[in-house]
């Protein structure tokens, strides 16, 4: 038999998703934050990391935003084959949810109805909605606010097969180079290669979600992993741009099988107000 869930009880834990996520930043990236802080040579950038710290504790102590940019709000469930749904249409619930949470959350708003006419929706609808089928009968809800300065600096490319792992470091160490501090660093690089076009960007995304300190089971890209953060953490961006040894917590590696003639890369990168939250239903 089915698990039948009405959509309407995803509401109140999408709304509360969405306020956890700005308000408390997870103890696995403020001990990467404080990490940080012991491993970053400059005094501008221990400086910076300590008001990065202080102001992420402040934060979840207050119950209040940690960054003013409360994000594009993207909402991620994974569904499992056995749960049948009623009531409102799914979309419709979790806009729902996402328009509860900010309002309540005194959450600022920041999407736009058209992307050119630029008329602000007012309550941060429509969410981006990602759903995935999973086994069971469990819904797992994740609500990741993302930013728009470390959103913007993303970037897609797709090389010649023939330039492999040497022209997918230099296109995420050039990405990483060209955003410079506008990231808000330091930053956690989520790398999706391979799919396509569309399924590259979102397993970049998902790759976002991984906790630091967590390596790609397959050791070749483990490799890579450690290569590139350490590429990167010799870049001397540093932490909010401001110099030193600090530039990236961490870098995540996402594959997928793609065509012949084909090698997609996508950079998504994710900057100090790493915000997600997630929940089982």
């Amino acid at each position: 038999m089915p698990r039948i869930i009405n959509t309407k009880e995803i509401v109140s834990v999408i709304a509360e998703l969405a306020k956890k996520a700005c308000y408390e930043l997870d103890d696995n990236f403020m001990d990467a934050l404080r990490s940080a802080y012991q491993k970053e040579e400059s005094p501008y950038g221990k400086d910076t990391l300590q008001l990065l710290i202080d102001n992420g504790e402040y934060a979840k102590k207050e119950q209040i935003a940690c960054c003013h940019d409360t994000g594009t709000c993207v909402v991620i469930m994974e569904i499992g084959q056995e749960v049948s749904w009623t009531g409102i249409p799914l979309f419709d619930a979790v806009n729902e949810g996402v328009r509860k949470g900010y309002d309540e959350g005194y959450l600022r708003k920041s999407m736009v109805r058209d992307p050119l006419n630029r008329v602000n929706t007012g309550d941060n609808t429509p969410a981006v909605f990602h759903s995935e089928i999973v086994s069971g009968d469990k819904v797992t809800i994740t609500v990741m606010p993302k930013g728009g300065g470390s959103e913007n600096m993303g970037a897609f490319t797709t090389l010649v097969p023939a330039e492999g792992a040497a022209g997918v470091k230099n296109f995420v160490l050039k990405t990483v180079e060209q955003a410079g501090g506008k990231t808000c660093p330091p930053v956690i690089v989520g790398i999706g290669i391979g799919g396509t076009m569309d399924w590259c960007s979102w397993i970049a995304k998902k790759a976002l979600l991984k906790p630091i300190g967590h390596r790609n089971p397959d050791p070749y890209y483990a490799k890579m992993e450690t290569e590139l953060l350490e590429q990167i953490n010799n870049m001397g961006i540093g932490p909010l741009g401001m110099g030193g040894r600090v530039t990236a917590l961490d870098v995540h590696i996402e594959y997928y099988p793609c065509h012949i003639t084909a090698l997609p890369v996508v950079v998504n990168l994710q900057c100090h107000a790493s915000r997600h939250a997630a929940a089982e239903l």
